[in-house]
């Protein structure tokens, strides 16, 4: 039985080609960002939080509190670079918080 080496591929291939194939590699990469969203900014941060979504590549983010969402805009330049860092560049290209 003769098998050529590349006919075999890693399971997260497979399914980063079936991601594409359905057209549901931007959606799969979201869910992953907002399951994400306390690892990479931390429990202070998350625990304040209210919501986390994202649309057409920006990520929405509703405080709790003013003071929170004005101390996070301050620095939402350093959080969008942790993103772009953990998950490429094309996959959120603003963040606004709210």
């Amino acid at each position: 039985m003769s098998t050529k080496k590349n006919e075999f591929q890693s399971v997260g291939q497979a399914i980063r080609d079936m991601l594409n194939t359905y057209r549901l590699t931007n959606k799969y990469d979201e869910a992953s960002i907002i399951e994400s969203w306390e690892k990479l900014v931390g429990k202070p941060i998350a625990s304040r939080t209210r919501k986390v979504y994202i649309k057409n590549r920006v990520l929405f983010v509703e405080f709790d509190s003013p003071t929170m969402r004005h101390d996070f805009s301050i620095h939402k330049t350093q959080v969008l670079e942790v993103f772009r860092k953990e998950f490429g560049d094309g996959v959120i290209t603003e963040i606004i918080a709210m």
